[in-house]
């Protein structure tokens, strides 16, 4: 544990084991820590908790491990508290699911129920006031409504925040990926879109590959007689287009500070929504890679 005068407490548990037995291990440090921690001192009996991950994606494995987050269960359940693991949805709902259960994420290996915080067609969510840039975002319903939270992150580094943990979990996780009225753009999107980096093209390094044209996700990247044509308006800046081009013909700037605050006040919206010391933070430095798991 690191403590120092005037901040908050940080609990910290080496991957390194030094000795050959279980509570050397990484699930034996940290019910090691989560005692130590005492879970509650924050939550109450029978209290409905949301143990906030990312569920990852088709074929991107590197995620908080079903172990961890079944510890964090089983500890919050000892309270005696109601957990449910939950994130929002990022493609069609029972698909999402499915993802999960391949990552080995369910209720049998977590000893939880899974839910959906944005239900299954991701539009499950409530308005909630954001800051200057933003305005107001669609937090998720389930998160939106629940007392109190438990935030387990994977941390990573991001194209565009340079670090991915806590902040980006519940900026990004915790609200929803469409808006019934409004659509994504009042959700998820409005973060992603925000940004004012402009993709530059090279016409003169460009080879007509197109493959730009088939990763992009949105399908913002179209080529008209051997032109490319760019919807900046739409575009998530996720860089994957970038990142395809062989050739140098096409660069897009990655650092945005616009993303970066709306990261900021996303993740306050979401906050804003439950009581103080209601939220507690635990971050896995494990399978760190260099760009976002999603």
């Amino acid at each position: 544990m690191l403590r120092r005068s005037g901040m908050s407490k940080v609990y910290y548990a080496s991957a390194r084991a030094r000795k050959w037995k279980y509570g050397e291990s990484m699930p034996g440090k940290l019910e090691t820590l989560l005692r130590e921690f005492n879970l509650a001192n924050y939550f109450a009996r029978d209290e409905w908790i949301a143990v906030k991950t990312h569920f990852g994606s088709e074929g991107a494995h590197r995620i908080v491990r079903p172990i961890f987050l079944r510890k964090v269960v089983d500890e919050l359940r000892r309270i005696p508290a109601k957990p449910f693991v939950t994130d929002t949805v990022r493609i069609k709902g029972l698909d999402y699911l499915e993802v999960a259960n391949q990552n080995g994420i369910n209720h049998l290996s977590v000893g939880a129920p899974v839910v959906l915080a944005d239900g299954l067609y991701g539009k499950d969510n409530l308005m909630v006031k954001a800051g200057e840039i933003l305005g107001e975002i669609a937090v998720a319903s389930v998160i939106h409504d629940v007392p109190a939270m438990v935030v387990c992150s994977h941390v990573k580094g991001h194209i565009q925040a340079g670090y991915g943990g806590a902040i980006k979990n519940v900026a990004m996780g915790g609200v929803s990926s469409s808006h019934r009225t409004c659509g994504w753009k009042c959700g998820r999107g409005a973060m992603h879109t925000i940004g004012e980096g402009m993709l530059s093209w090279d016409k003169e390094a460009c080879t007509l590959c197109y493959q730009c044209v088939e990763i992009c996700p949105l399908e913002v990247i179209k080529f008209v007689n051997d032109e490319l044509h760019w919807d900046g308006n739409e575009c998530w800046r996720c860089g994957r287009c970038e990142r395809v081009c062989q050739s140098g013909g096409l660069s897009l700037p990655k650092h945005d500070e616009r993303f970066m605050r709306s990261l900021a006040e996303a993740a306050k919206a979401v906050l804003s929504t439950f009581a103080d010391k209601k939220v507690v933070y635990i971050n896995f430095l494990t399978e760190i890679q260099p760009e976002c798991d999603c």
